[in-house]
């Protein structure tokens, strides 16, 4: 249920294949266009349907075989991230980090679905922790992490996202719009993640699309 096919998906491939082709100008597109699909959808799908991605996928590009990419100091950084939580440097989740991390570069919202205790607090600070330790990267291509986080359901929708007040026509910032300005008036170089925690329903979800 959470698949989107519409033109903003659209957009985030067309988005990733450019990114790819600025960083690798000599590659075959038709290598940096797969690339640029599997990298945008891979992470949407569910463990079921990845077999039938890749039938697609091999459909669309007949004999074409996507190399593996080398994520560098990228992979060495989740490892010692994860390590420096007690984890195990397990594939599955390195692979779901480095999921996240392209999704970030393509998009500017996301979420992270998946069932109780499945990884994604870890998934999401793992990546985080990573990022900020490679902030002096030679390739400027990371910056440190700022994460806050608000539980949507703690609280009212009017304590979340601000209030009129009827009878002294006050307005009161919620809890997002004063995180929402620390973080646009923190340090530029830093990246700011406002994390909403908590499971979606349609109120809270519907009043932030507004």
């Amino acid at each position: 249920d959470h698949y989107d096919y519409g033109m903003r998906a659209v957009k985030s491939i067309i988005v990733a294949a450019g990114s790819l082709k600025r960083a690798e100008p000599e590659t075959e597109e038709l290598l940096l266009t797969m690339r640029a699909i599997k990298d945008v959808n891979l992470p949407k799908f569910t463990q079921e349907d990845i077999p039938l991605f890749d039938g697609i996928t091999q459909d669309l590009f007949p004999g074409l075989k996507l190399p593996e990419p080398d994520y560098g100091s990228l992979s060495t950084a989740l490892q010692d991230a994860a390590v420096g939580q007690g984890l195990e440097e397990v594939p599955a989740f390195l692979s779901k980090c480095v999921q996240l991390w392209e999704t970030l570069l393509v998009r500017h919202g996301l979420m992270l679905v998946g069932e109780t205790f499945s990884g994604k607090t870890k998934v999401l600070n793992t990546l985080r922790n990573a990022l900020t330790s490679l902030k002096d990267d030679p390739s400027g291509l990371y910056a440190a992490v700022a994460l806050y986080t608000l539980n949507p359901k703690s609280i009212t929708m009017g304590q979340l996202y601000g209030q009129f007040d009827d009878i002294s026509h006050e307005w009161t910032d919620g809890v997002l719009a004063v995180t929402y300005r620390v973080a646009a008036t923190a340090n530029p170089v830093e990246r700011q993640w406002v994390m909403f925690d908590g499971p979606v329903d349609a109120i809270w979800i519907e009043n932030m699309n507004t």
